[in-house]
């Protein structure tokens, strides 16, 4: 077992809606929410109770927007301005997993700074 918890955060319509509407290639399908959340990225922190995490995303929602609207639109201008915590509960939900086993063989390598 490994000493950490694992949040996904899902992408609820709003989010998907603004995918939609942000896409280079207005003649491509419509994305949908199944599709968008079939991979998603998960991020490690210490192990949390659910107090803990929701204190947690409120310290980082700004970090967590930026990664997730990086994924799919690159062009800043083009991110919601207000990006706070009300927006952060319409457009995501967290999942948190409290138990992680690590099944894989070698040592786990970090590639970038960690969010705090």
């Amino acid at each position: 077992m490994v000493n950490r918890a694992a949040l996904i955060l899902k992408l609820k319509k709003p989010f998907v809606q603004w995918i939609n509407e942000t896409k280079p290639d207005k003649e491509s399908p419509e994305v949908t929410a199944a599709e968008v959340n079939r991979e998603r990225t998960v991020y490690l922190l210490n192990d949390l109770d659910a107090e803990g995490l929701d204190e947690w995303i409120a310290l980082n929602c700004a970090n967590l927007f930026a990664s997730e609207l990086e994924d799919w639109c690159e062009d800043e201008s083009l991110w919601p301005q207000n990006r706070d915590m009300k927006l952060f509960k319409k457009w995501f939900a967290p999942e948190c997993h409290p138990v992680l086993i690590d099944a894989g063989v070698g040592p786990i390598f970090e590639d970038e700074a960690p969010l705090q």
